[in-house]
């Protein structure tokens, strides 16, 4: 009855185990490396379907306008629906499924505590056990998302240079990556960028530091602070 009465949650839920299946059978090849490659597609088009239904359950009333499209811009659930779209057809990277497949388990295992709470307060005290683990680590694992969606940049000008990514890929990627360090719901992106900028300029700063290593990393440093979005 529970599941039936929140149908759209109930879907994405379904998706976002389903999305859990193939990301993890895509990092631990188990069915061979030809099947981990079509894992590796289903896995983005499952979060790429539960994006898009988490978006038209934010925004119900969809206008083929500017105003709407820059509110969509907005939400979180746009921003991966457009990380799916830029790396379902790429050569499969292991970095860009991690993202895919933590947030799918965290959403999933909150829904799942739902439903077990639905069932019975003391239902599966095993499971409710390791999804309790799983929330109480729920900012590093957040974290460890926004870390590799800031070093998947440089990854994808690389791929771009060893033939195997398009032209497209770097900009349209960085273009998600701005829209992830302005996120109204997830500020982990733009903490990542400060924690990584005080760190860099702790370590140059020590007398060992060659001054060319020094020079390169502030330019490249002032360089990045240049491209970063103003945020609200």
């Amino acid at each position: 009855q529970f599941l039936m009465a929140n149908k759209l949650d109930t879907a994405m839920w379904i998706s976002r185990l389903f999305t859990v299946y193939c990301s993890a059978l895509f990092v631990l090849p188990l069915l061979g490396l030809h099947e981990a490659a079509s894992f590796y597609q289903r896995a983005l088009l499952a979060n790429a379907l539960t994006s898009a239904l988490r978006l038209h359950q934010r925004l119900p009333h969809f206008q083929l306008s500017r105003a709407f499209l820059a509110q969509a811009l907005l939400e979180d659930s746009c921003h991966y629906l457009l990380y799916s779209l830029i790396f379902v057809n790429s050569y499969p990277v292991t970095m860009s499924i991690f993202p895919v497949l933590l947030f799918s388990l965290l959403h999933a295992a909150t829904y799942t505590k739902k439903v077990l709470d639905a069932r019975s307060s003391n239902s599966l005290p095993f499971l409710r056990s390791l999804l309790e683990k799983l929330n109480a680590n729920q900012q590093n694992i957040l974290k460890f998302i926004a870390c590799n969606e800031i070093f998947l940049m440089p990854a994808t000008v690389f791929m771009l240079f060893s033939g195997q990514g398009s032209l497209l890929q770097p900009f349209i990627y960085y273009r998600f990556l701005t829209l992830r360090y302005s996120s109204r719901r997830n500020p982990y992106c733009r903490t990542l960028f400060t924690e990584l900028r005080i760190v860099v300029e702790h370590l140059i700063m020590k007398p060992s530091c060659p001054v060319f290593v020094r020079r390169l990393c502030l330019s490249s440093i002032s360089f990045i602070s240049r491209l970063a979005p103003t945020v609200a």
